[in-house]
């Protein structure tokens, strides 16, 4: 069975209003950690959040603390000491289910990378047929940089059109977009806030 990653930062969602941004945040995380929990049997949790922790603790999950340095160092320390097969999704996919997350582990059971690129480009998830073939390479065209990797290290690389993946939340109007369709703590702050 793979190993889920999730990375937190506190105090992301800044595009999200003021008044909403950590509630929507840490609901986002939990629906993210509900299915991932659901799917693996070691799911861990990179933030250096106190909030985001007690989440995880709730649903059972590992955490690991944020070293600090971004996202790619958050993975990277996520992954230390994993074997076999890894999967990296970011927090903000509140539609996310098990049955993606499957999707996304087919291609490195099959020593593939998997990549899931948002709209703008960015890396929203990853699967990996282990955990050195990591490179931390988020930010912006990052789906690109980790195509190009993986043809680096003689991977073969699949671009997964997975919705519930693609779908990220950075604004209010993405909120919306994706209101009702979301994980149930997503779903009630958006029903709260309607």
């Amino acid at each position: 069975m793979p190993t889920v990653v999730v990375p937190f930062r506190s105090g992301g969602k800044s595009r999200l209003p003021a008044e909403l941004r950590v509630e929507v945040a840490l609901a986002m995380l939990g629906d993210v950690l509900e299915a991932a929990a659901c799917y693996a049997d070691r799911v861990r949790l990179v933030t250096d959040d106190g909030a985001a922790a007690v989440v995880a603790e709730a649903l059972a999950v590992e955490v690991v603390a944020d070293p600090g340095g971004g996202q790619g160092a958050a993975v990277l320390a996520a992954l230390a000491g994993v074997d076999g097969v890894c999967l990296v999704v970011n927090a903000d996919v509140p539609r996310l289910r098990p049955s993606d997350l499957a999707a996304l582990a087919i291609a490195p059971r099959g020593g593939a990378v998997a990549i899931v690129a948002a709209r703008d480009g960015t890396t929203n998830a990853l699967g990996l047929p282990y955990a050195e073939a990591f490179r931390p390479l988020y930010g912006p065209g990052s789906a690109a940089q980790f195509r190009a990797h993986a043809s680096a290290l003689g991977l073969v690389h699949h671009d997964l059109g997975l919705p519930n993946l693609q779908d990220d939340v950075d604004t209010l109007d993405d909120l919306d977009r994706v209101g009702l369709r979301a994980g149930p703590r997503t779903r009630a702050v958006c029903e709260a806030v309607a």
